[in-house]
């Protein structure tokens, strides 16, 4: 089964590799973000002009939104841009068809650039501009939004970047000529222009390369995480006596007043009362995010260890360990020949999966550094590549009003059945599995679902036994628990 770049168009790895570009997956995307600081922090003079380039189009769209000129036609062209789903990184809900910066992200960029956000190139504190600080001042704009806007900007770039791969290492008859839309911005017409391309296809669409010293994992530097676990550092960093003093003091003032444990200590404050503090203290001193955002200026050689790392993490878990699951994969043939029901199916791949983990090192595929990597979408993207060629319909998390389901698996209007993924470490387990399937299974009108539980010690197995226990499912044959524990394994290499 045919998987990854390197496999579709028979390139080897390191060449890939060499190259600096990402071996990317073209089954389903992977975690990872174009993050705009590692343009900004690189060396590389290419990355600097890029960095330039965006800010130059941000201010160009600043003009735009003070003059108050910006009808709906011209929100969608100017600030509103397609997912570019051919870098095939990301979260998508199945395949690479994500949803991309839409309205509410050009919406909310219009309306900050106009206000807030209007003075973003006037520095007096940090060293550049950043875009990522919208992500700081407006809620419900993230990592994602921000890496598909930027992935936008700087789309020429990455389309050269792999035509130049492309004409060196691919074969031509895997070629095609594209015309691309959105390519560079011309100012002297406010339009942007298509430019033709060749570049390597998968079914009639073609495919970019990314390159790895652009990509991060779990959120970009500049983020509102780090604001608030940063706030005691980044207000020591600040030069201003006074502003430094003001700062402490309106942050200690919004915080709720001292609670005490039974012992007659005080109680830590919950983090919602803190994340509550800082964004009063945005509010009151805005100023305070550039001395944040110069923060993370002075650090910016540890962006780019921290990203090499994360996306060594991500190549190694979905890249080189998941090839030699998918390879045992593409030995089981009856998956994609079996034509039971969907129940059936579904529950046989759990199944596979389970035995992989267990007692094929599949295990390892959670780990990072010896230590587990407890996410439940890791086992997602797994179920999700059984299902490759299955002439089964399977939406990965599918919604009917009542919340998103992991995966449904549909074969026409009267088979479906339901499959969620469950951490045995979820504090709410007992809740989900009281509950939340039942609730799915009305939603899409279907009386079958499967849950799989995923642990990594005996006290896990033990804690989520006993909610089965408690809630009289012990015996259920559809709640299936896999063992992600490494120290009762043999390794699968190793064994006899």
């Amino acid at each position: 089964m045919k998987v990854y770049f390197s496999d579709i168009f028979n390139v080897k790895p390191s060449v890939i590799e060499e190259y600096g570009a990402f071996n990317i997956s073209l089954v389903n995307d992977l975690p990872l973000f174009v993050d705009p600081f590692l343009l900004f922090n690189s060396k590389k003079k290419d990355y600097q002009t890029l960095h330039k380039e965006i800010l130059k189009y941000v201010a160009f769209l600043r003009d735009r939104s003070l003059e108050k000129l910006v009808d709906d036609g011209l929100l969608k062209s100017w600030y509103c841009f397609p997912e570019v789903k051919q870098t095939w990184l990301g979260y998508s809900q199945i395949g690479n068809s994500g949803r991309g910066p839409g309205i509410e992200f050009a919406k909310a960029l219009y309306d900050n650039l106009g206000g807030v956000f209007s003075d973003f190139d006037k520095q007096t504190v940090c060293r550049s501009p950043h875009l990522e600080k919208l992500c700081l001042i407006k809620d419900n704009i993230g990592r994602d939004n921000i890496s598909d806007f930027v992935t936008n900007l700087i789309k020429g770039y990455l389309l050269r970047y792999t035509q130049t791969f492309a004409k060196k290492y691919v074969d031509p008859a895997k070629l095609k000529n594209f015309t691309v839309a959105h390519v560079d911005f011309n100012y002297q017409t406010s339009t942007w222009t298509s430019v033709g391309f060749q570049l390597p296809t998968v079914n009639e669409d073609y495919v970019l390369l990314t390159p790895k010293d652009l990509l991060t994992k779990d959120d970009t530097w500049i983020n509102k995480s780090d604001l608030v676990n940063q706030f005691y550092d980044i207000v020591s960093s600040v030069s201003n006596d006074q502003l430094r003093s003001q700062l402490n003091f309106y942050f200690a003032s919004n915080l709720p007043k001292p609670q005490k444990n039974k012992n007659g200590s005080e109680k830590a404050p919950r983090k919602s009362d803190i994340v509550g503090a800082v964004s009063a203290v945005i509010r009151k001193y805005p100023e305070f995010l550039d001395y944040y955002i110069k923060y993370k200026e002075d650090h910016g050689e540890q962006a780019k260890s921290v990203s090499e790392e994360r996306v060594q993490e991500v190549y190694n878990l979905f890249v080189s360990e998941l090839s030699g699951f998918i390879k045992q994969l593409s030995q089981q043939t009856k998956f994609y020949e079996n034509d039971g029901s969907t129940l059936s199916n579904s529950y046989e791949r759990v199944l596979f999966l389970k035995n992989v983990i267990e007692n094929k090192d599949g295990y390892r595929i959670f780990y990072v550094k010896g230590e587990p990597v407890k996410r439940e979408s890791d086992l997602q993207i797994m179920f999700r590549l059984t299902w490759f060629a299955s002439p089964d319909d399977v939406t990965r998390e599918a919604n009917e009003g009542r919340g998103p389901v992991d995966f449904k698996i549909s074969k026409g209007a009267f088979d479906k059945t339901l499959v969620e993924f469950k951490l045995a470490s979820n504090t709410k387990l007992a809740q989900n599995l009281q509950k939340q399937v039942e609730i799915y299974k009305k939603a899409h009108d279907t009386d079958k679902a499967i849950k799989v539980i995923l642990f990594f010690s005996t006290e896990e197995e033990m804690r989520a036994r006993k909610i089965l226990k408690d809630l009289g499912l012990s015996d259920e044959k559809y709640i299936v628990f896999i063992d992600a524990r490494r120290d009762n394994k043999v390794s699968a290499s190793k064994a006899r």
